[in-house]
């Protein structure tokens, strides 16, 4: 294969972004020549914005038996992922989904375990991956620079909406077609990368989610949980949609010092003696390790973002490249958003792994009433 010939399903907006750098040629080694979509607005942006030699199909089975595609990328509401990425791997075609992976861990876990068994690429597209910065924390972590990791923190509330962005939509901040709030959709992306960089899940939640806090939705706007891993360490994990202006701070703590990221810059406490030997030692009452403030450089701006994940994915299909983003690990992020839905829900701690029957219960119960009046 000398190229991979891409099909996306779903043209809103974030699939048409995908359509728009592809069809324009920049992604080395891909050419876009399928697109489907059951909208008639779709089809008629597709014919004013796309290639003659991109088909157009309102039926995906038709477009994936077509015999134009060998890799798809999915882009539509969060639900339709995992069955949508399913079809296409029964077909033997790779698979590139949007975030999240699903709306719950069932149906992702499903989805991963026939990704397993098909042999084919199949890619998420956690697009931040891309970022130099968080590259760069889990390195530093992961090489040990931070020691054993204590406490982290990431408060990420400015994901400001108004009432006007949710109206702009019937399907936004729905239980029954978006499948939460906050957490769901704007969020992905940070738990994603805090998981991503700490190399760990958390063992136990207990979150606070509040739901129309700030806003007429249903589902919640306003979320603060605590995390507790197996080695003791800590996190809390604060976001809203209805905070202006917000913060967005990530931080880091282990025993050999402190990371913060914040403004996509990287500051770095460092130790000069580690925390546990310090304190084994030091006679005096008021006594604290030497530390040193260093910036830590950074180049390549905020990193080539999706065209760069996608990129990543043609390169895995043509070359072998290892996957910055694979696809079964969408569901890491997925299971602490589960987690501390149903913590909520259930006014208490949930251990991770969790219950996923009793957590889709409580997902159903919340869906149905909006099922029914559609």
């Amino acid at each position: 294969m000398s190229h991979v010939r891409y099909g996306i399903v779903g043209l809103g907006g974030m699939g048409r972004q995908h359509a728009s750098y592809l069809n324009a040629g920049s992604i080395h080694g891909a050419v876009l020549t399928a697109v489907s979509d059951t909208f008639p607005a779709a089809q008629q942006w597709a014919q004013t914005n796309l290639s003659t030699s991109v088909a157009f199909f309102e039926s995906y089975t038709a477009m994936l038996d077509s015999g134009l595609v060998d890799a798809i990328i999915v882009a539509t509401p969060h639900y339709f992922h995992p069955d949508l990425a399913v079809q296409a791997l029964h077909k033997q075609l790779h698979v590139l989904i949007e975030k999240p992976a699903g709306v719950y861990t069932q149906q992702v876990r499903q989805m991963n375990e026939v990704a397993l068994a098909s042999g084919k690429t199949f890619g998420i597209m956690y697009n931040q991956r891309t970022n130099p910065v968080f590259a760069k924390v889990r390195d530093m972590i992961a090489s040990g620079e931070l020691g054993t990791i204590k406490r982290f923190n990431w408060i990420i509330t400015d994901w400001y909406r108004s009432q006007a962005y949710y109206a702009s939509g019937s399907w936004r901040a729905t239980w029954a077609h978006e499948g939460g709030g906050v957490l769901m959709n704007q969020s992905p992306h940070n738990i994603d990368l805090m998981l991503w960089t700490l190399g760990m899940m958390p063992s136990r939640v207990r979150a606070f989610c509040h739901f129309g806090k700030h806003h007429t939705i249903e589902v919640e706007d306003d979320v603060t949980a605590y995390m507790e891993c197996e080695n003791g360490a800590t996190g809390v994990y604060i976001t809203t949609t209805g905070d202006a202006p917000g913060t967005n701070r990530y931080e880091v703590s282990g025993d050999r010092g402190k990371i913060v990221v914040e403004d996509n810059a990287i500051t770095f406490w460092r130790l000069r003696q580690s925390e546990p030997e310090f304190n084994a030692t030091n006679t005096q009452p008021f006594g604290a390790p030497e530390v040193w403030k260093i910036p830590i450089p950074v180049a390549g701006g905020a990193g080539p973002q999706h065209p760069g994940i996608t990129q990543n994915f043609t390169d895995a299909i043509l070359h072998g490249t290892p996957l910055l983003a694979p696809g079964i690990e969408g569901i890491n992020g997925l299971t602490l958003v589960n987690a501390m839905y149903l913590s909520t829900w259930t006014d208490n701690w949930v251990d991770v792994p969790f219950d996923e029957h009793a957590f889709l219960a409580q997902l159903n119960q919340r869906r149905a009433p909006r099922e029914r009046s559609n």
